[in-house]
């Protein structure tokens, strides 16, 4: 269900091609263009051709039919490779990303991500076009968008509209974002539109399975694609940080990561910030996780706040 909702105006996100790019940055289907790419058992493919890539035979008519009516077609799994299927059928041929499989049980390790690919060799998937680029001899199938009827993808892209509400289902969870099936469409909430604070995994957030509430921030439907935002629910405590914080004030803080050249500290707000190694009243031959971990109760003091580009300094040292 969509909601529309009255407030004030806010700019949206610059969501460039690079953005849109970690759609299928998983399936390493740009890296494959430029370096041929392993394939698992079914016939050879040509050297440096990268997935989603058509046959020369391909009828293209036929492509932008079954993707404008969205409809949906049985296809041949021939091969697979480590991002996922390639399928064939008559006058058709393309890539279906792993992230658009249907049925798989969570993140995998390599070996077995590697296992359930190649199971798939010699099947036959119900697929829709999802991505549909001639000039480059590009097409991208789903298995996930044909769990929807024929024709739903062009309601739901007709109901949605940028800065409103919708709801949707989290179907996978990858390092670059959190994919969201609204009911028939997929769509993508990049790991900087998860929250206000610094997230090191998506997975962090979310679960699979989770229904959650997301803004839509940008429609593509010519490329079936959806931006979504979590973060933009909620109020953002950078627009007021610099009235509440000032240099040299000291605060309470959580210790949310600890790494080799400093930690990152959760403050009441909600914000993070950097206690950087050199901030730390460490004696000699210590290192920072021979006094911080994670979930530690300490007090900083604030060094700097660069609320624009939401930043923090932190120090544990005392005053000067």
């Amino acid at each position: 269900m969509i909601n529309k909702r009255r407030e004030q105006e806010r700019p949206m996100p610059d969501l460039d091609e690079g953005w849109w790019e970690a759609v299928l940055a998983e399936e390493g289907r740009h890296q494959a263009q430029k370096a041929p790419a392993s394939v698992s058992r079914g016939a050879p493919r040509r050297p440096g051709k990268a997935e989603g890539e058509s046959h020369a035979s391909t009828n293209w008519d036929l492509v932008k039919r079954l993707f404008q009516h969205d409809e949906i077609v049985d296809l041949h799994v021939t091969a697979c490779n480590r991002g996922g299927l390639l399928v064939e059928g008559n006058e058709l041929s393309g890539f279906v990303p792993f992230s658009h499989l249907v049925n798989i049980p969570g993140p995998l390790d390599a070996a077995n991500r590697s296992k359930l690919l190649d199971e798939y060799v010699g099947r036959t998937l119900r697929l829709k076009v999802i991505e549909c680029v001639p000039d480059d001899g590009r097409i991208v199938f789903s298995e996930r968008a044909a769990q929807a009827e024929p024709g739903k993808r062009a309601q739901i892209f007709h109901s949605l509209h940028p800065g409103e509400r919708a709801r949707g289902t989290v179907t996978n969870i990858t390092d670059f974002g959190v994919f969201v099936d609204l009911g028939g469409v997929e769509g993508l909430i990049h790991i900087s539109e998860l929250s206000w604070g610094r997230v090191v995994h998506p997975k962090q957030i979310v679960q699979l399975g989770q229904d959650v509430e997301v803004e839509v921030l940008e429609l593509s439907p010519e490329r079936c694609r959806v931006a979504l935002s979590l973060k933009r629910l909620l109020p953002n405590p950078w627009t007021s940080i610099n009235g509440e914080l000032s240099e040299g004030k000291p605060a309470p803080a959580i210790i949310t990561s600890v790494l080799s050249y400093g930690a990152f500290a959760r403050l009441e707000s909600g914000v993070e910030g950097l206690i950087h190694v050199s901030e730390m009243p460490l004696e000699e031959g210590q290192t920072v996780k021979d006094c911080l971990h994670e979930g530690q109760a300490v007090t900083v003091r604030i060094l700097h706040v660069d609320a624009a580009h939401q930043r923090m300094g932190l120090s544990l040292k005392p005053a000067p």
